[in-house]
């Protein structure tokens, strides 16, 4: 079996520990690594080569926004989930507008943490249409006419069949739910979002899901 490669950075070793003692519970996960500030991050991940990192936002030196947007640039970046203590914390949007793949609350129940690394690692999305919806609420309104052009310019890319596929990523329905409602197979679904995050040029669906919500905004 294939391990998924996990790198932690937080700067509160205990929070490391508790990782580290989840994730080594499952026999398919490997925590590879370990940073105490997003700016040992980039060393790390060049180090260790993993597949997913999570990040902590809140850090001394370096937070974890800047730390993502670096990852970001790497030839190969690895996938981000960010740590945070509050779902509806600005920062959160701002980590994932730096192309976080998701987040987790830091009391997230153990077996839900080892299934977020799963999903994100296998390039599926991990956040449930509950939070979606509150990230998306709490969005701040700074540049937000600009946010609402640009947007609505990438969205103008897609074919009118696409531009309903993400509006229903957007409202965080997944495969199955969007499959249903449009009359279409899930395999036409999987390949309309394939699509849509090519032509947007986005990592992943939740950041189809603040396109659309830009857009609307």
């Amino acid at each position: 079996m294939v391990s998924i490669r996990v790198l932690l950075v937080d700067d509160d070793p205990l929070v490391r520990a508790g990782l580290r003692m989840i994730l080594s519970s499952s026999d398919d996960v490997e925590v590879v690594g370990e940073a105490a500030d997003g700016a040992d991050a980039v060393a790390a991940v060049e180090a260790h080569r993993p597949d997913v990192v999570l990040m902590d936002i809140r850090m001394p030196e370096l937070d974890g926004i800047a730390a993502t947007s670096a990852l970001r640039r790497l030839p190969t970046p690895p996938h981000v989930i960010v740590l945070t203590t509050f779902q509806a914390d600005d920062h959160v949007m701002r980590a994932l507008r730096a192309g976080a793949d998701g987040f987790l609350l830091k009391d997230t129940p153990p077996a839900e943490i080892v299934d977020a690394v799963r999903l994100v690692a296998a390039g599926e999305a991990m956040l449930s249409p509950s939070v979606t919806r509150t990230l998306l609420t709490h969005l701040g309104n700074d540049e937000q006419t600009d946010r609402r052009r640009l947007a609505a310019e990438r969205l103008a890319s897609l074919t009118d069949r696409e531009r309903e596929v993400a509006e229903a990523v957007g409202s965080g329905a997944s495969n199955a739910e969007i499959a249903a409602s449009l009359y279409m197979s899930e395999a036409t679904v999987k390949a309309h979002v394939s699509s849509v995050l090519t032509k947007l040029a986005v990592a992943n669906r939740v950041h189809i899901a603040i396109l659309v919500h830009d857009a609307r905004s």
